[in-house]
C-alpha cells in the first residue's frame, strides 16, 4: 500500500469576513469580526437577531443571473470557492490525469432556501406548481457533482454528512485517499447556505443559537457569558495533492496534511459526551498518524462554538490530550458557525497561522468560565513559531473529526 506525503496547494473561500484568503486572514488579524443582524429576512418574530453573512459575494467574477435557476446559493459557494481554489493551486486541469482527479465537497444541510422555497410554494399553489429543478438544487451531494462537472474530475465524488464535523471528515477522507494510492489531486471542502427562515426558527426552538443583540458579544466561544452559536454561511475548497505530483507541477505547498482523527460519541443526539471523551479520542488519533506527541502541537483551532456543553468537553479534551499550555482559540468567534462548512473555512485559517505565524484571538470573549482550563487567546492575537496545528470539528450525532497539519518543510 502506497504511503504518500499529502500536500496543500491552494485554497479558495467565501466567508462573513471575506472571500478571499487574504481578505480573510487579514481580518482575522484584525479582530474583524463579520457578524451582524440577520438581512435575508424579517426577524421580527425571531428572539434570534444575529448571523454571519457573507457581505459582497462576488456572484458577477463566475455566474450569470440565470445560474441561479439552476444552483441553490450552497452550491454556488462551493463552485466559487473551488474555482478560487483551482486558480490559487495554478492547477492546469487540461494537463492532469483526471482519472486520478477527485472532488468531495461536505454540506451539513444542503440546498435548505431551496426546500423551503418549494414547500412553500406547494402549499400554496399545488403540486404542479414546484419547480422541476427542485431536488437538483437542493440535495446536499450536489456541489460535489456540479464541482466535478466543472473540472472534468473523473475520479473519486461524493458528498459527506457528519453535521458539523462534515467538512473535516471530507478533508481527512480526502487525505488519506491521497495517502493510500488512490487518486493525486483532491479538491475538498464544504459549502452551507443555511441562514433561512427554516433553519434560524428550528436551531432557535431547539436553544442551540445565541439570543444576544450585541453582535460583538453573540459568539464568543469559552466566555462565561456565552449562550449559544451563530449561524454562519460560506464555503472553503481546498486543493489536496501527492507531494509527487505537487512537486512534479512545480506547485507552490502551503502546508503538509499529516494526521486525521475520527470518533463518535455514541452519547446523544445533539449533546456531546460531558467529559469530552470522544472528542479526546479522536485528537489521540490525529497525532498517532501525524507521529508527533503531544508536546509537538503548537496551536489548537478550537471548534469552540460559543455553547456550554460543546466547550467544557472540548477543553477537558484538549487539556487531557494536549495539556494546559498549547495555544487555543476558536475562529467561529469571527465567521460564526458554518456548520457542515465550519471545518474547511477553520482549516484555511488553520494554515494561514501556521504560514503567518500567528495565533488569531477569540474575538469577543472577555473572560473564560471557570470550569474552563484550556489555553484561550482572546483579546488579542500573538505571534507563536507553529510547527503543527490541529483543528477540531465535532457534529450532532457524536460525530468527532480532527486534522493535524504540518508546516512545509521539504525534508
Amino acid at each position: 500500500m502506497s504511503n504518500n506525503r499529502v500536500v496543500v496547494t491552494g485554497y479558495g473561500i467565501t466567508s462573513p469576513i471575506g472571500n478571499t484568503p487574504e481578505e480573510f486572514w487579514k481580518n482575522l488579524q484584525n479582530g474583524k469580526i463579520g457578524i451582524g443582524p440577520i438581512t435575508k429576512f424579517d426577524t421580527s418574530d425571531y428572539a434570534v437577531k444575529n448571523a454571519a453573512e457573507i457581505q459582497d459575494f462576488p456572484f458577477d467574477k463566475y455566474f450569470i443571473k440565470k445560474d441561479t435557476n439552476r444552483y441553490d446559493m450552497y452550491s454556488l459557494y462551493a463552485l466559487y470557492a473551488a474555482t478560487e481554489a483551482v486558480e490559487h493551486a495554478k492547477l492546469n486541469v487540461e494537463a492532469i490525469d483526471t482519472d486520478r482527479f477527485g472532488v468531495i465537497v461536505a454540506s451539513g444541510i444542503g440546498g435548505i432556501q431551496e426546500i423551503e422555497d418549494q414547500v412553500i410554494r406547494l402549499h400554496e399553489k399545488g403540486p404542479k406548481r414546484v419547480k422541476p429543478m427542485t431536488l437538483p438544487k437542493a440535495l446536499p451531494n450536489m456541489a460535489a457533482g456540479n464541482v466535478a462537472m466543472k473540472f472534468g474530475a473523473h475520479g473519486v465524488c461524493k458528498s459527506i454528512n457528519t453535521a458539523c464535523a462534515s467538512s473535516n471528515d471530507a478533508i481527512g477522507d480526502a487525505f488519506r485517499t491521497i495517502k493510500f494510492g488512490l487518486q493525486d489531486v483532491m479538491l475538498v471542502g464544504g459549502s452551507e447556505a443555511a441562514i433561512t427562515k427554516f433553519a434560524i426558527a428550528g436551531f432557535q426552538s431547539l436553544t442551540a443559537l445565541s439570543t444576544t443583540e450585541d453582535p460583538a458579544r453573540a459568539s464568543i466561544p469559552f466566555d462565561k457569558d456565552r449562550n449559544g452559536f451563530v449561524m454562519g454561511e460560506g464555503a472553503g475548497m481546498l486543493i489536496l495533492e501527492s507531494l509527487e505530483h505537487a512537486q512534479k507541477r512545480g506547485a507552490t505547498i502551503l502546508a503538509e496534511v499529516v494526521g486525521y482523527g475520527n470518533t463518535c460519541d455514541a452519547y446523544h443526539m445533539t449533546s456531546p459526551h460531558p467529559e469530552g471523551l470522544g472528542a479526546r479520542k479522536a485528537i489521540k488519533l490525529a497525532l498517532q498518524e501525524a507521529g508527533i506527541a503531544p508536546s509537538d502541537v503548537n496551536y489548537v483551532n478550537a471548534h469552540g462554538t460559543s455553547t456550554p456543553a460543546n466547550e467544557k468537553g472540548e477543553s477537558q479534551a484538549i487539556v487531557a490530550e494536549l495539556g494546559k499550555d498549547v495555544a487555543v482559540s476558536s475562529t467561529k468567534s469571527f465567521t460564526g458557525h458554518l456548520l457542515g462548512a465550519a471545518g474547511a473555512v477553520e482549516a484555511i485559517a488553520t494554515i494561514e497561522a501556521i504560514r503567518h505565524s500567528y495565533i488569531p484571538m477569540t474575538a469577543g470573549t472577555q473572560e473564560v468560565s471557570d470550569y474552563i482550563e484550556a489555553n484561550v487567546i482572546f483579546g488579542q492575537g500573538q505571534e507563536a513559531d507553529i510547527k503543527y496545528a490541529i483543528s477540531n470539528t465535532f457534529g450532532f450525532g457524536g460525530h468527532n473529526a480532527v486534522l493535524t497539519f504540518k508546516r512545509w518543510e521539504d525534508k
